[in-house]
C-alpha cells in the first residue's frame, strides 16, 4: 500500500521512508534462514502496533511502515505460497 501510517514514535512521526534509525530502542528480527552474508529484511513491532521493514544491509537506511492488517495480508499471502514465482529459479 502507498500510504503514511501516522503515529508518532518518540519525538517522531512514524511514517514510510524514516531512517530505521529514529526506531531505537525497537527489537529488530530477521528470519532464522537468512542467508550467511545477513542479507534479508527485519521487522520491528511499533508501540502502536503498526510493523517497520528494513534492509538488514543497510540499517540506518530508511523503513517502511506497515499497519498490523498490511503485515497479517502479507503473510497470509505468503503462507498459502502467492509469492512463490517471486523466486521460483
Amino acid at each position: 500500500m502507498d500510504h503514511d501510517v501516522e503515529g508518532v514514535y518518540g519525538q517522531y512521526d512514524v511514517h514510510n521512508g524514516m531512517a530505521a534509525t529514529q526506531l531505537s530502542g525497537v527489537a529488530w528480527q530477521k528470519s532464522r534462514h537468512s542467508n550467511s552474508q545477513g542479507s534479508c529484511v527485519e521487522f520491528a513491532r511499533l508501540p502502536g502496533g503498526e510493523v517497520a521493514v528494513r534492509n538488514s544491509r543497510f540499517p540506518d537506511g530508511p523503513a517502511l511502515v506497515y499497519t498490523r492488517a498490511e503485515i497479517e495480508a502479507m503473510l497470509l499471502g505468503i503462507k498459502d505460497g502467492e509469492f512463490d514465482h517471486l523466486i521460483a529459479g
